[in-house]
């Protein structure tokens, strides 16, 4: 069996799908061949000649595209597409929600598995890449902070005074949420955060961070609040309201805001208004994480750094897990190496595409010509995707962590196979 892993040609992309380990064990039965575009992982410091040592051969784009299975950490263009064979395997972060792009799949024969459909089972931890790349994010979505901010993270008493410690607000405890909790807090700063979910309180509270509460005053509220499969749901109108003004009370006194709430396929919801950013004090810094979707804050823009006339910095950066493409690119390969598992014996090379495995189907999205019907929807429809009770599902930015995160270390960089043991250690 052929599998191709080429170069990421969106711009700023430096991640690539494939490691030397993840290629060593690919090809360790004898049976599977892996061509790995000279150059493709160069970005994410994996040199041509440690591909080569693991076993790849290396190639062209052409023949990497061309393989029976392509792996890819961003959806192909139309040109990348007319070099894939139909009939072949494309698997990668596809944007399963518009529609247009899954009908381009179609149209080119391909059998497509988009990653961000992953079923949230417990089997499938270990190809959860919403989850291995939103961790990333959430830790340098501080770091970015940091080096934003022109004072201190921490509190310091010295011989010429004390220094306070930064004032942290974090919207969204999800997977990013959580790790930017945890990085901020071994930074030194001083911790609120705040969520749809009262599930998240406990910890919220377990990473040192202080919950932001606001009360349910209605049965429908306390019962929407609880979410489906860790998925948040549309709060009433009035909650919405009461949120808003204990952020804007939080965010008036913070020092530091990360944002991080998502819903794929629809635009991010908006948590900071405008009158929130003109109350913030000079120098101080927020960071929208949604801003590739929108974002959570108005002012954001994508792809900068934007100082409002009163001061405060709005990061608008993308893409957070290709500045630190190394790590990004290995728990990334990881997570493709063991969903293929499901799908080509490593032993003999067969590939077998089984639609009745919950995790092969549930990331189908189209196949033999045709469209997959799942019920998805595109960037332009609001309507969104309803199950019990109008529940959606919440990106990875603000999917709740399947095993929740211990207060003490969490190691910047892990050998372990799990996309959570950053959280978990």
């Amino acid at each position: 069996m052929q599998i191709g892993i080429p170069a990421e040609t969106r711009p700023g992309e430096r991640r690539v799908a494939a490691t030397p380990e993840t290629v060593k064990k690919l090809v360790a039965g004898g049976k599977n061949t892996v061509l790995v575009q000279a150059g493709a992982g160069v970005a994410a410091s994996y040199p041509d000649a440690d591909f080569k040592t693991a076993g790849a051969q290396l190639v062209g784009a052409a023949e990497a595209l061309g393989a029976e299975i392509v792996l890819k950490v961003r959806q192909p263009t139309d040109a990348e597409l007319g070099q894939m064979k139909r009939g072949a395997v494309l698997i990668g972060l596809l944007n399963p929600y518009d529609a247009a792009a899954v009908e381009s799949y179609a149209k080119a024969g391909l059998n497509a598995f988009a990653m961000e459909s992953l079923p949230r089972t417990t089997r499938a931890q270990s190809m959860d890449v919403l989850s291995s790349q939103a961790n990333l994010a959430g830790y340098k979505a501080v770091m970015l902070c940091a080096n934003e901010y022109g004072r201190l993270m921490p509190m310091l008493m010295t011989a010429a005074g004390t220094v306070k410690a930064a004032r942290v607000v974090i919207l969204g405890a999800g997977v990013a949420g959580l790790q930017a909790i945890a990085t901020a807090k071994r930074l030194g700063a001083v911790i609120e955060a705040s969520d749809v979910r009262p599930a998240v309180k406990e910890q919220i509270e377990s990473l040192g961070a202080k919950f932001i509460d606001v009360p349910y005053l209605t049965d429908e509220e306390r019962e929407i609040a609880q979410g489906v499969g860790g998925y948040a749901r549309p709060m009433p109108a009035d909650w919405m309201r009461r949120q808003a003004e204990a952020v804007h009370e939080k965010a008036k006194v913070a020092d530091i805001v990360i944002t991080t709430a998502l819903i794929p396929g629809r635009p991010a919801p908006k948590l900071i208004k405008a009158e929130t950013v003109a109350a913030m004090k000079a120098g101080a810094v927020i960071l929208d994480l949604a801003v590739e979707q929108g974002g959570n804050v108005e002012g954001s823009e994508r792809g900068t750094v934007v100082t409002t006339a009163n001061g405060v910095k709005i990061v608008g950066l993308e893409n957070l897990p290709a500045m630190v493409a190394t790590d990004a690119s290995a728990l990334y390969a990881r997570n493709l190496l063991n969903f293929l598992a499901l799908m080509v014996d490593m032993k003999t090379g067969e590939l077998k595409i089984d639609r009745n495995d919950d995790l092969v189907a549930g990331t189908l999205v189209a196949a033999d010509g045709a469209v997959v019907k799942k019920g998805y929807f595109s960037n332009n429809d609001r309507r969104g995707r309803k199950g019990r009770k109008g529940t959606q599902r919440v990106g990875c930015n603000d999917e709740l962590p399947r095993h929740p995160p211990n207060p003490p270390r969490i190691p910047l960089r892990s050998s372990a196979p799990s996309e959570n043991s950053a959280l978990k250690h």
